[in-house]
């Protein structure tokens, strides 16, 4: 199988603020995934780089990139309105990058969420679908569904992929929610997977085997979606 290439690129935000990211493409995409990262980490981490390779040998390329508090080495995730701007400037870059290629965004936790929030604000242009690599429901311990409540305004696909004992999305919760949201939702769980999609010992799996499940899920919904 053909190797996947990696190009660095630079997003501009606004005129002060500019942001690294990747693109990772195979020779012959079909659809390009803007990758935001979680809020500890970035878009360099292992889990996300991962996702970015193994997912061209799906024929799916991916824009990650830095959020601004990420990219200035700070642990404080950025204001929404700066989040969702640099949403916005990602997915306009991926676009640029890639005319006429069908556009996904989503991402990792936090960023999946400032996602859904700037679509639900107001469309990111081009986007056939959103996609959640964990979505970050509500606190640990703290079940709720108020930071679920924008999705009501998104009206494109949604996938949400989820671990069974992500503490961040506790099921009685996010089933009800995925369910509200009627056909628009897709909601695939992975047995045993937490937050970060790691696996006990006692699972029989291991980490990158969730991994393998979990993104050719991705792939199928997005094949799904496309045909």
């Amino acid at each position: 199988m053909p190797t996947s290439s990696v190009a660095p690129v630079s997003i501009t935000v606004d005129d002060v603020t500019t942001v690294s990211g990747l693109l990772q493409a195979p020779p012959q995409p079909r659809a390009l995934y803007v990758l935001a990262h979680g809020a500890g980490a970035g878009m360099t981490h292992a889990f996300m780089a991962a996702v970015a390779a193994e997912l061209a040998e799906r024929g799916v390329a991916t824009l990650r990139y830095q959020f601004p508090y990420m990219e200035r080495g700070s642990r404080r995730p950025d204001a929404p309105p700066l989040a969702h701007a640099t949403v916005r400037a990602a997915v306009a870059e991926a676009a640029r990058l890639r005319p006429g290629l069908p556009l996904f965004a989503g991402g990792k936790s936090f960023g999946g969420r400032m996602t859904s929030q700037a679509q639900a604000a107001a469309p990111l242009g081009g986007v056939r679908g959103l996609i959640f690599l964990g979505f970050p429901l509500h606190l640990a311990g703290k079940p709720s569904r108020e930071r679920a409540k924008h999705l009501a305004d998104i009206d494109i696909p949604m996938l949400f992929l989820q671990g069974t004992q992500d503490k961040l999305a506790v099921l009685s919760e996010l089933e009800p929610e995925c369910a509200a949201l009627g056909p628009r939702a897709s909601l695939i769980l992975f047995a045993d997977a937490d937050h970060s999609f790691h696996v006990p010992v006692r699972s029989g799996r291991t980490d990158p085997q969730v991994r393998t499940e979990v993104l050719d899920a991705l792939a199928g919904w997005i094949t799904d979606i496309l045909n």
